[in-house]
């Protein structure tokens, strides 16, 4: 399935550390994470796993740097998770409809169109 597949594992992953984010937004102390979706893909790719194996509590994810620190600790941004969100959907979706494509023309072509 080339790519697209790790690709859509790597976004399922990064959109619940984003909506973990948008939920925790008024929590005292709480740190905003993140998934750097670039390197998570290309370690997936050359460990060519099935699975995705990240660490949501640890290393895989990093802090996101407010640009506006809040007085009680929080370094959620709703603005900047809400538009990271809303942009991994987005690809995720793209990524979506690649697939299906590709299933389609192999679907056609098993069933010899």
């Amino acid at each position: 399935m080339g790519q697209h597949a790790d690709a859509l594992r790597v976004r399922a992953e990064r959109t619940k550390v984003l909506a973990s984010n948008i939920a925790n937004e008024s929590t005292p102390g709480y740190q905003a994470r993140d998934i750097d979706f670039a390197a998570t893909l290309r370690q997936a790719h050359q460990d060519n796993r099935d699975g995705l194996l990240l660490d949501t509590e640890g290393e895989d994810l990093q802090y996101r740097v407010p640009f506006h620190a809040a007085q009680d600790g929080n370094t959620v941004e709703l603005g900047v998770e809400q538009a990271a969100f809303s942009q991994n959907a987005s690809d995720f979706q793209t990524s979506l409809t690649f697939l299906n494509m590709k299933l389609r023309g192999l679907a056609k072509a098993i069933n010899g169109q």
